[in-house]
């Protein structure tokens, strides 16, 4: 095969795309590639084409030509990733083809919505949207990290979110091409919906909705973590709740990383609740956040939807760098701020191009224009970060609000920690200010570029039992970092841990030093954001990886695993 394919010129490769998917969508222009070869946070690489199929069945074309011609190929979607995994990284032994599935963005409801079957392009955006009218809610929702991420990169990356009742993103029903150790792609149908057999039929009816109740077919796969909520009251275990390599969690499409090209998954809904109210809590006393855990993940009728941890230190890069990502969130929806954002990629790929013009422009001008516009955080908020160093945004539901509200009541004077009942506008701009956290950080280097060496995002899931989880770094790293933004999922004890690093340090060197403490802990990592290029990947999943795609062929090197064919 291998002395066939080496005929197959990329200029042969890419006319056959262009015939494929339409001239309109295949990209060779470097400074138009740009967008989707550099990673949103990190991660660089070359390309020989960035396409974006249409439709499923283009995409399978797409795929069975890049294998014909022992191509790689790298999937992506919104390009959201923090870890480098959506985009080529470095060199590789074989050229690399892009293939963007955003614009396949199907959102299809079964059972009457109990359950959604996504395509590979659609958001987390469009399926809360499309719930929202038949009065349900999704797996996942807006998350630490990612505006307009998609519902099927999700999967594929064990993406934890905030959910506590939820877990992370899981499915064993699934549609998939995989290229087997012979080199041959067979198209795998666990969606356990009859649509045929063979991958024309299959894509096709998938496609247009083509099926009905009676081509539902029985299964006991499951569509979501249904364990989980069990798992995360379980504060005497000595493992964490979720990370990205736990065996139990590693199934066909879930945790693949781009390992497989997944073509649709299969999702339960949950019924919307009726009520909801957040709860603000500042302390000053890490230990009240510890008790808070304890005393209710095993006694709560009713858990939280979600509790996220927000520090001093991130509180303020965040009310100063993500102002505008709140403003715009706040002002104009989530349903834009995809195409926004793209914009911007497409701006930002042809202005760092030019000479006289200093380097990330638009980040530049946005944050100018952020720093204009009056302060958006509630007057409690800001009066609290006065008073405290360590704030808790509780959002409770239907009869779990009287229970979180009872023992907040009785637990905490004012004194040791102080809360308040938010009102709904407090609640929402609370969690939105939380959420611009990540990106705040990205921002902070692209306006201080000659100050900063790099940013380090490690997401790190603790022990459920471990209650010293306030990080305290010995002064050597301590000295080489400007700013440290820690933040999480505080129930399910998950912490991102931003660390802005110096110019003039080796962001590496510290890297390698913060690892050695997190894995002297105990923790796992990454704990939500898949490997990438950017963690060393257990043997576990390691192992899956090539079980997934023994040739190498889609998205190598993953985990600093061998990025050239069969592992070599």
């Amino acid at each position: 095969m291998d002395a066939l394919v080496s005929s197959v010129t990329s200029a042969d490769l890419i006319d056959q795309l262009r015939q494929i998917a339409g001239s309109a969508h295949v990209i060779t222009n470097a400074k138009s590639m740009r967008r989707f070869s550099k990673g949103y946070r990190s991660g660089e690489g070359e390309a020989i084409a960035v396409v974006r199929p249409g439709t499923l069945l283009e995409k399978w074309k797409v795929l069975q030509a890049c294998v014909a011609a022992d191509r790689i190929v790298v999937f992506q979607a919104a390009n959201t990733g923090l870890t480098a995994g959506s985009t080529p990284y470095g060199t590789y032994d074989r050229d690399v083809v892009i293939v963007n599935t955003m614009r396949i963005d199907g959102i299809q409801l079964i059972d009457d919505g109990k359950q959604v079957v996504s395509l590979p392009g659609a958001t987390l955006f469009q399926l809360e949207k499309a719930l929202q009218k038949i009065g349900r809610l999704p797996h996942s929702v807006i998350g630490s990290s990612s505006i307009g991420a998609s519902v099927v990169g999700g999967v594929c990356n064990n993406s934890g979110g905030s959910l506590i009742e939820r877990g992370p993103a899981y499915t064993e029903l699934s549609l998939y091409a995989q290229i087997d150790g012979a080199g041959q792609l067979q198209l795998v149908n666990h969606l356990g919906i009859a649509l045929g057999d063979d991958p024309e039929t299959i894509l096709t009816r998938l496609q247009n909705g083509d099926y009905s109740e009676a081509d539902l077919e029985e299964t006991n796969a499951s569509a979501s973590d249904t364990d989980y909520i069990h798992r995360i009251r379980d504060i005497e275990a000595d493992t964490p709740s979720r990370y990205n390599a736990d065996p139990g969690r590693l199934f066909e499409a879930s945790g693949c990383a781009g390992k497989l090209a997944v073509f649709a998954v299969r999702l339960d809904t949950f019924p919307k609740y009726a009520r909801e109210q957040v709860f603000y809590l500042g302390t000053n006393d890490t230990r009240v956040l510890t008790k808070l855990r304890r005393d209710l993940l095993p006694t709560l009728k009713t858990l939280p939807v979600s509790t996220e941890y927000m520090h001093a230190e991130c509180y303020d890069i965040s009310k100063r760098y993500g102002k505008d990502t709140l403003v715009m969130i706040d002002k104009l929806g989530t349903d834009r701020l995809p195409t926004i954002f793209a914009l911007k990629g497409w701006l930002d790929a042809r202005l760092n191009k030019v000479p006289l013009l200093p380097r990330n422009l638009i980040d530049r001008v946005m944050q100018g224009l952020s720093a204009l516009w009056p302060n958006v955080l509630p007057p409690r908020l800001e009066a609290y970060r006065a008073r405290f160093e360590h704030y808790m945004i509780i959002k409770a539901h239907d009869d779990g609000i009287e229970e979180i509200e009872a023992y907040l009541s009785k637990t905490f004077d004012g004194q040791t920690a102080d809360w308040f009942a938010c009102e709904p506008r407090e609640g929402k701009i609370a969690g939105l200010h939380r959420f611009a956290a990540a990106g705040a950080a990205v921002r902070y280097m692209a306006v201080n570029e000659g100050r900063v060496s790099d940013i380090l995002a490690l997401d790190i899931a603790l022990r459920r039992n471990d209650e010293d989880w306030f990080e305290v770094l010995p002064p050597e790293i301590e000295e080489a970092l400007e700013h440290k933004l820690y933040y999480g999922h505080f129930f399910c004890h998950v912490m991102h841990q931003d660390y802005v690093v110096k110019a003039g340090y080796d962001a590496e060197e510290v890297k390698a030093k913060m690892i050695e403490i997190i894995e002297q802990r105990g923790a796992k990592f990454p704990s939500e954001h898949n490997v990438g290029h950017m963690y060393r990947a257990e043997e576990v999943h390691a192992d899956f990886f090539k079980q997934c795609d023994p040739t190498n062929s889609l998205n190598p090197g993953l985990g600093k695993m061998s990025k050239n064919k069969h592992y070599a």
